[in-house]
């Protein structure tokens, strides 16, 4: 009788699935915040530099998360042809994180050190030229664009105060760490750091 009654009430019902999804998911989740392979970060990870920083600020801008993702499931397909998994140690300095989702291109994550500075900079001009089936736009602005580092301190400071170890000197030199600098130069600082941390253990 109890169970009818419920089965009629569609708001006690909902109330009740939505109680139960709550702690399902605070059971999952909660226990990832005392686990030190989720909190802390993987031996030698250190946070980004001030010219990095500008360029995933560029990398953001532009889009390039909304097709590129930033994580390799441990599914044997994803570390045959990208490498080593993700593991939660390797972003505890991101904010935000850029995981992703979509695949219109390539997973980025270990795409550090795989191609040369001249290989991402022609990419980026016209990519088409090194990837004739390339679907992706050219950003020849990356080019001619440069950093003025007005906000790269502040943003630093910001990032600091979240828990990434910015030290005070690395905050008072980035203006000139990034001035005058173009996009590109950045935007490949920035791809060229990504999953060098991890090493490949394939």
């Amino acid at each position: 009788m109890k169970h009818e009654v419920l089965e009629k009430n569609i708001g006690l019902m909902a109330v009740l699935i939505l109680v139960v999804i709550s702690f399902g998911g605070l059971a999952e989740i909660v226990p990832l915040f005392f686990q030190k392979q989720t909190t802390q970060p993987v031996e030698g990870l250190k946070p980004l530099t001030a010219l990095q920083l500008e360029g995933r600020d560029v990398y953001i801008r532009e889009g390039c998360n909304v097709c590129h993702s930033q994580m390799i499931r441990p599914f044997r397909a994803e570390t045959e042809r990208y490498g080593h998994y993700s593991v939660a140690g390797e972003f505890v300095y991101n904010h935000p994180f850029l995981w992703g989702s979509k695949r219109t291109g390539p997973d980025l994550a270990r795409v550090g050190g795989r191609y040369s500075d001249q290989w991402h900079r022609a990419h980026m001009y016209n990519p088409r030229d090194v990837v004739p089936e390339s679907k992706m736009p050219a950003y020849p602005w990356l080019f001619s664009n440069t950093l003025d580092g007005d906000l790269t301190a502040r943003k630093m400071s910001v990032l600091q105060g979240l828990g990434v170890p910015y030290t005070e000197e690395q905050i008072a030199n980035a203006r000139a760490e990034v001035q005058g600098k173009t996009e590109i130069d950045a935007l490949v600082a920035y791809l060229q750091q990504l999953g060098t941390v991890l090493k490949d253990k394939r």
